[in-house]
């Protein structure tokens, strides 16, 4: 009996011993909150601007140094819906290989006029953000693009990136190629648009796939992180 009574302080001490070095861990990571969820509404993107697609072809360049202005959340719906966004009931912006749709885009927001700091999620279909990550992650994601400093000085990062089985159900092998092609096809859109609302960006290819995922906290395959801000 006495053994017993013995073994159950031990297993009691044990369990909170776990929860302190649980709530140790927890507290050294306060200011970031996963998996929200909250769904908030975009502003409506405008579809007629005064610059030519010829003028934003011919100013277009990369950008990896930005200033330390805000980026208005307007100016972040308009670059979501040239990237993903719907032009009427089920198609978008960029084409995609059998209306698979396989690009999903993050916002990882550190500078951003109505947005809190944090990872978000479009959602093409309602033009809405949602939440995914609470806090300031622009460090963590700078250091999975290998510490390329622009990443985490910029406003904002949008992530493209890819779920390929939705393209391979139906091309299999070539689903790949055709991914890669629709990844290009969205951040040239982006690119344009940047150029037409008097903002600058850069495509990064260089950083850690993984440590890109767990910023995002998100599985899928991240193709492109893309540095946005004022210049």
């Amino acid at each position: 009996m006495l053994l017993m009574s013995i073994r159950g302080v031990l297993i009691l001490a044990l369990i909170v011993v776990m929860l302190l070095i649980g709530a140790a861990i927890v507290s050294t990571n306060e200011d970031i909150v996963y998996n929200k969820g909250v769904h908030m509404k975009l502003p409506e993107p405008q579809k007629e601007n005064g610059v030519s697609v010829e003028k934003a072809l011919a100013e277009r360049r990369s950008v990896r140094e930005f200033s330390q202005e805000s980026v208005s959340l307007q100016s972040v719906s308009q670059l979501l819906w040239a990237t993903q966004g719907l032009t009427d009931s089920f198609k978008r912006t960029a084409p995609s290989a059998g209306g698979t749709y396989p690009l999903e885009v993050y916002v990882v927001a550190q500078n951003v006029e109505d947005l809190s700091p944090g990872v978000y999620q479009f959602i093409p279909e309602s033009h809405e953000l949602a939440s995914i990550v609470e806090g300031d992650v622009s460090s963590l994601l700078e250091s999975a693009a290998l510490g390329q400093g622009f990443v985490g000085d910029a406003p904002l990062n949008i992530v493209i990136s890819a779920v390929y089985e939705r393209t391979a159900e139906r091309y299999g092998e070539r689903a790949e190629r055709y991914v890669h092609m629709e990844a290009g096809h969205a951040a040239q859109n982006l690119y344009l648009q940047c150029e037409s609302i008097g903002l600058g960006m850069v495509v990064v290819g260089a950083f850690n796939d993984e440590e890109t995922r767990e910023v995002l906290n998100t599985p899928e395959d991240p193709l492109y992180i893309i540095p946005i801000g004022k210049y």
